[in-house]
């Protein structure tokens, strides 16, 4: 009797274990699907195309999210506050804080149909996990105390930030081919490609950064440009070989006729007006050693384009020692477009100053000389237009301190007589 009061004991023990692991195997499932959205999120990125204003050029990039319990939205971290104190100020010295945020896909696409911008997206392919994980990440950026970040044109901007989220969520870097698709070999070289039809905003960039956008880049380091983004994420693989993103499906088509601004025509580029300084350079130059002596029309010349030169040249000043943009310094082009260019501007003027002018001038053309060998070495892409310019200014030095010495030494020849 006891032997079986034993045996229904144990299997009543048992019964109850049974029913406890059951149990708790049901109490951890409603746990996990409390957790878990009934339907995995779609990610996918987004690409505006290029726009007419000159910083829409490169195009724009956001991450689109498909929620089954938030619905349809895009994350975007190019939005910045116009009204925040100081703002250009601090814009242009370099604190340039850029804001994530979030709108309903709906109203962003609107935006760029208004604008008659191509947008396309590309839906990428993530595990229920990763796309879980990419929700979780645009939530933390797009939290108050992290939605703000340090705007940095190549290396931190609307594009290698969903780019990071993306590789942050798979657990790994994205694998990159560039079949068919140009290399750029610097951040410059890149630039120019997407500037060609507008030379002067290229002029602006030459002069303002410095030779730090001159060195090599990596294949993903040219993903800055939403544009290039695109084209790399329709060949781009996980390390295991297997394709992160569909085709790209059109979702906003261009407008009908031109969204972008024409194209400069040539009479009114850089290049061309940079050739008219170094031609009226020859000619005042030629009036000059003509006459033997500075003329007015070379006054008016060395008066308009040194202080040209040194307005410049307190810009470049301000950005290369005071601005912290990264690209801003070293600024080679600061040995010939300074401050010390209003001395000259001036000193023509002036009798008196006559001989600070030529002293300048001798100093002026030492600098253009060193900057011509690192150029020419390829320190720093220079701007073609620059060129012309660079040698007007050499004609004028060379001019200024011919004219002066010619002059002591007729002086010095009829005192001796």
């Amino acid at each position: 009797m006891t032997s079986q009061n034993s045996l229904a004991d144990k299997t009543m023990t048992d019964a109850l274990k049974r029913m406890a692991i059951m149990i708790a195997a049901m109490l951890l499932s409603l746990a996990a699907s409390a957790q878990l959205p009934s339907e995995t999120p779609r990610i996918s990125l987004l690409t505006a195309h290029a726009g007419a204003e000159i910083y829409q050029l490169e195009g724009h990039t956001a991450l689109r999210i498909v929620h089954p319990d938030r619905g349809d939205y895009v994350v975007n971290w190019g939005l910045f506050d116009f009204a925040a104190p100081n703002f250009v100020y601090r814009f242009v010295k370099g604190e340039t804080d850029y804001l994530a945020g979030a709108a309903s896909t709906d109203r962003f696409l609107e935006i760029y149909r208004r604008e008659g911008r191509k947008v396309v997206e590309q839906t990428l392919d993530l595990t229920p996990e990763e796309a879980l994980r990419v929700v979780e990440l645009t939530d933390l950026n797009l939290r108050p105390e992290n939605r703000v970040y340090r705007y940095n044109y190549v290396l931190d901007n609307c594009a290698t930030r969903p780019l990071a989220v993306i590789e942050k969520a798979i657990g790994d870097s994205l694998r990159f081919s560039f079949d068919g698709l140009r290399r750029e070999p610097s951040f410059r070289e890149a630039m120019r490609s997407y500037h060609r039809d507008y030379p002067w905003y290229q002029f602006g960039i030459d002069l303002a950064l410095g030779s730090g956008i001159d060195r090599p880049i990596s294949l993903r380091e040219e993903a800055f440009a939403p544009v290039k983004l695109e084209l790399m994420l329709e060949q781009a693989t996980r390390p295991d070989g297997r394709r992160i993103a569909a085709p790209a499906v059109c979702l906003v088509r261009e407008k009908d006729g031109r969204v972008l601004l024409p194209p400069t025509p040539w009479y009114l580029g850089p290049m061309f007006w940079s050739l008219v300084v170094l031609a009226l350079a020859l000619v005042v130059s030629a009036g000059q050693l003509r006459s033997r002596r500075r003329t007015a029309a070379s006054r008016i010349f060395d008066s308009i384009y040194f202080t040209l030169l040194g307005l410049t040249g307190c810009v470049i000043a301000f950005l290369v020692l005071v601005s912290v943009h990264e690209a801003t310094s070293p600024n080679w082009l600061f040995l010939w477009i300074n401050p010390l260019c209003l001395t000259a501007a001036v000193a023509v003027w002036s009798k008196r100053l006559e001989k600070l002018s030529v002293c300048y001038q001798f100093v002026n053309f030492a600098l253009l000389m060193a900057l011509a060998v690192i150029l020419l070495c390829g320190v720093q892409s220079p701007n073609p237009a620059f060129i012309p310019l660079m040698a007007a200014d050499g004609v004028r030095a060379l001019t200024t301190i011919y004219t002066y010495y010619r002059n002591r030494r007729c002086q010095h020849a009829k005192a001796t007589r």
